[in-house]
């Protein structure tokens, strides 16, 4: 392969059916500003004298500590998320206030994380997927059929992060029973479902977090009154991160597109399509390195995510 192939040149426009699943944290979203300052802001707003950096050390050894007593955030012990962060913050600030900690601490900081007061989107996702949305590929009845989810290693916060940051979110998830009546029912969303480890037991880059991916595609297809045949469908997975998002997706058999999103990327080949800033081989294969979010829509590798 000589430098300056284009992704299209291996890989020509497909025509099949595509699962579109993508990275949540770090792709979709991000912090408005760093969580430690955040932290910090709010505890000093209520009496707790803390630094900013003082808050990022005990708040990583408050996550360790919580994490190796409530695995994957307290599911399997029936805690519950709300209540696992509530022990986050507790062991986070506590050894810096004398007494009680603000009985309004907890809460404001779980809310604030739980919607956009927390965290933004990226300015090129929101306008990218809502005209995504309106393609006629996005219809059940489409041939080519084009269907949009999420894969990410988190709880269950992110369907309602989403739809706070102004996505219209179809709150399926792993484990949802989807009934036949409700899909009929269902308005157009931007994301179809999301895949969270919380639900599935496992974070990427395990195979079996991205199996629950097609298992839900399965499941949607069924209610719809139609089968999943994997040799129709191209699953595509977009992340911001090599290991967990590229390796994790090549891996379970998907292919693999990363976004820049400031990180430093080592790679192999300069490109010269639209939106491609270079390639980096992950497991063997040509993984594609965008300069955007919705360059997906102009890169030249697969047609159903140009926008018409």
């Amino acid at each position: 392969m000589s430098e300056g192939n284009s992704y299209q040149q291996d890989n020509p426009i497909m025509k099949r059916n595509l699962l579109l699943c993508v990275d949540a944290f770090g792709t979709l979203f991000r912090p408005r500003s760093p969580i430690a300052e955040q932290y910090g802001s709010v505890a000093r707003s209520m009496g707790v004298t803390i630094s900013d950096d003082e808050v990022a050390k005990s708040f990583k050894t408050a996550f360790k500590e919580v994490s190796k007593s409530y695995s994957n955030y307290g599911k399997a012990t029936d805690m519950g998320a709300r209540q696992w962060w509530t022990e986050v913050i507790t062991k986070t600030f506590q050894p810096h206030h004398p007494g009680p900690l603000p009985s309004s601490l907890t809460p404001n900081l779980i809310n604030r994380f739980w919607s956009k007061e927390g965290y933004t989107a990226f300015p090129d996702v929101l306008s990218y997927l809502r005209n995504l949305s309106s393609q006629p590929s996005r219809l059940p009845s489409a041939s080519p059929r084009l269907v949009v989810g999420v894969i990410t290693n988190s709880d269950d916060r992110v369907p309602d992060v989403l739809s706070s940051l102004g996505l219209r979110v179809n709150h399926l998830r792993h484990g949802s029973k989807i009934e036949k009546e409700a899909m009929q029912e269902q308005p157009q969303t931007d994301i179809d479902f999301c895949i969270m480890s919380y639900d599935v037991g496992c974070e990427k880059p395990s195979s079996e977090i991205f199996d629950a991916a097609t298992s839900m595609l399965g499941s949607i297809l069924a209610a719809e009154g139609t089968e999943f045949e994997k040799q129709d469908w191209d699953l595509l997975y977009v992340g911001d991160e090599v290991k967990k998002d590229a390796q994790g997706a090549i891996q379970a058999g998907w292919d693999a597109v990363i976004v820049d999103r400031g990180g430093e990327k080592d790679l192999a080949y300069e490109g010269d399509a639209p939106g491609v800033e270079g390639f980096i081989e992950v497991e063997g294969k040509q993984v594609v390195i965008l300069d955007s979010f919705e360059a997906l829509g102009s890169f030249g590798g697969y047609g159903l995510l140009e926008i018409e």
